[in-house]
């Protein structure tokens, strides 16, 4: 599976969401697309969302982010799966209950990784 990764770029992402993500099991069995590991310009998510580049979205929602809301809206309307993932004890957004019914919440970057797993085996 494609799995497109989307985040607010105001905390450390690379450590703390693509690095769990990438020395987990995950990796092997399917590709991920992480939007800033190169660059923090913008990344053509439109486009990829469009012609259907990818088959999930798995959004860090944690952090409010306009960027990330507009990336998710483009998923949305082009038919592409959306899950979040939020930190334990943070609130957010409940215009994300619009757009899926996948919430997980997580402890830590193990949680995280155990939750998406369980989520993709399902």
């Amino acid at each position: 599976m494609k799995i497109y990764i989307g985040h607010n770029r105001e905390f450390d992402f690379l450590k703390d969401l693509y690095a769990p993500l990438k020395d987990s099991k995950l990796a092997i069995d399917h590709e991920f697309i992480f939007p800033h590991e190169r660059t923090q310009d913008a990344y053509p998510s439109k486009n990829l969302f469009t012609n259907k580049g990818c088959d999930l979205v798995v959004a860090e929602t944690s952090f409010p982010s306009t960027g990330l809301g507009i990336e998710l809206g483009w998923a949305d309307a082009f038919g592409i799966k959306i899950v979040c993932l939020v930190k334990e004890g943070v609130k957010i957004s409940g215009s994300l209950k619009a757009i899926t019914k996948e919430i997980l919440v997580y402890k830590d970057s193990v949680d995280l990784v155990n939750k998406l797993s369980n989520y993709l085996s399902k």
